[in-house]
């Protein structure tokens, strides 16, 4: 039914309905949104890049299974390593311009949630098949350092590890990402909250028509 599975943060609550809107697609039920209107932005096409994989914060990329894994042995080795993780605490998030998109960023020491990325990435990496030789063609079009190749070749994504940030992706490419960025944090504001608790990850799948949904939520309560 899936074609690959990832480990995502999606928030609960104000926030989770503020990001389901804007992007026009509710990750938890797999469903379409309505769009607010903002005067003088277009949402759908502002949105339609990162619309499919819905609103979250990438913690392990997307993947397709190894050969004699399955869901259910990923789906307990998720509970298990979330079982042993303690929430993660931040002062809060803000709009950021990463390179030409907005996204939600974290504020605050973030040397524990990077730390908690990075073993979700090793942990469950077993459960991941090789990048094949297409896949490793598409991330290299665009020139990759040493690091990023080899994040690519050793984990199957070039931004894990020590090249990790934790981001929420709000818009595709821009031209002026900055010129935009005060409207986006204006629409966010009453919902962005203070301090920022990450006290779960998310299983989702990719579906055949490519949209990604929530298959399983789990506390962190190390």
């Amino acid at each position: 039914m899936f074609k690959r599975y990832a480990v995502y943060f999606t928030p609960q609550g104000a926030l989770a309905d503020r990001g389901a809107a804007w992007l026009g697609w509710d990750i938890a039920s797999g469903q379409p949104v309505a769009h607010p209107e903002v005067p003088g932005l277009d949402l759908a096409d502002l949105t339609e890049t990162p619309r499919k994989y819905g609103f979250h914060a990438t913690i392990k990329p997307p993947f397709a299974l190894a050969a004699g894994t399955d869901v259910a042995g990923l789906s307990q080795a998720l509970a298990r390593f979330s079982g042993q993780v303690a929430p993660v605490v931040l002062d809060g998030l803000q709009v950021s311009a990463l390179g030409r998109f907005l996204a939600l960023t974290p504020l605050g020491d973030q040397e524990a949630l990077n730390d908690m990325a990075g073993e979700a990435v090793m942990q469950l990496d077993g459960f991941r098949a090789p990048a094949g030789a297409e896949e490793l063609a598409r991330r290299r079009a665009r020139p990759l350092t040493p690091e990023q190749d080899r994040n690519l070749r050793d984990w199957g994504y070039p931004h894990v590890l020590d090249l990790f940030r934790f981001h929420m992706t709000l818009t595709g490419r821009l031209d002026q990402p900055d010129a935009l960025r005060p409207r986006v944090a204006a629409h966010f504001a009453d919902s962005l909250p203070r301090p920022f608790v990450l006290d779960g990850l998310s299983l989702v799948g990719e579906r055949r028509d490519g949209m990604f949904e929530t298959l399983q939520h789990y506390a962190l309560t190390g």
